[in-house]
């Protein structure tokens, strides 16, 4: 599985963006699990935004819920960022990844990171 996301940039606080991130899948996965989105700012962590998995079910963090919506598409395996109501806090690069399965193996995946830089 490889990942591509779009979507980042510079935005001033209070706007929107949106990120997008398609998996390219080779003919050996079976199932495309749980897809996220991860951001790592200043700091040495990478910390979770938001998951969803194959059916749908959701997690968030807490600083970001009521404002970002995670949603996906599993027909085009592609995994969607809506992020409104932005703050200078939100600004770090945003990873995409997944979670994914083959016979006798699971394993992730993680995008190149695309970086959303949010102005006060």
């Amino acid at each position: 599985v490889q990942l591509v996301e779009s979507g980042g940039g510079l935005v001033q606080a209070g706007g929107s963006l949106r990120l997008s991130c398609a998996a390219s899948v080779s003919k050996s996965v079976d199932i495309i699990h749980t897809m996220g989105w991860y951001r790592q700012g200043l700091g040495p962590h990478r910390e979770l935004v938001a998951t969803i998995a194959s059916d749908g079910n959701v997690n968030y963090a807490d600083s970001v819920k009521g404002r970002f919506t995670i949603s996906r598409d599993n027909a085009k395996n592609t995994v969607y960022l809506q992020m409104n109501s932005l703050k200078p806090e939100d600004t770090a690069v945003y990873y995409c990844n997944a979670v994914w399965s083959a016979p006798g193996l699971v394993q992730d995946a993680w995008g190149q990171g695309t970086q959303v830089t949010v102005s006060s």
